[in-house]
């Protein structure tokens, strides 16, 4: 019974896979050493820039699923300023002000299953107002700004 069970879970799953084969993104991340900010104030610096763009990268994700169908995102990201700044007290941290706003840059390319590109463009995004509004659906996400950022791009260039 235990046998069968693991069965229909994996063939569900697969069929699952095929039902949802909405659009994608592939996330290319050039020189990040040489990112305006991508520091972690109190924590490992390595294992943080890793959070961060597993982040980005999933965010960008979930953007693309809203694409039409057989579509590909590609993302070429240039560089990253996370809002805030970090500075040095009694121990480093992250100082989130509106004068330190988040930006990123990026190129991008939209390709259909055929591999025909469909649209492209550089992008060089900053929030300057990103502590103004209240927009709650990023409340409590480490880089709620960022991706609210990016979902106004995304918005403003392909669902409009």
């Amino acid at each position: 019974m235990k046998n069968l069970s693991v069965i229909l879970i994996a063939v569900s799953s697969l069929f699952l896979t095929f039902i949802s084969s909405a659009a994608t993104s592939e996330v290319t991340w050039s020189n990040p050493d040489k990112y305006r900010d991508v520091d972690a104030g109190n924590g490992h610096r390595a294992k943080f820039k890793a959070h961060v763009f597993a982040n980005f990268e999933e965010h960008f994700t979930s953007l693309a699923q809203k694409l039409p169908e057989g579509q590909t995102l590609f993302i070429d990201v240039q560089d990253v300023d996370l809002a805030g700044d970090v500075h040095q007290n009694m121990r480093r941290i992250r100082v989130i002000k509106d004068i330190f706003f988040p930006r990123i840059k990026f190129s991008y390319k939209v390709v259909d299953s055929g591999k025909n590109e469909l649209s492209s463009g550089d992008v060089n995004l900053k929030d300057m107002s990103f502590m103004m509004g209240s927009n709650l659906r990023y409340n409590q996400d480490s880089l709620g700004y960022e991706k609210r950022m990016l979902d106004g791009w995304f918005e403003k260039t392909f669902l409009q």
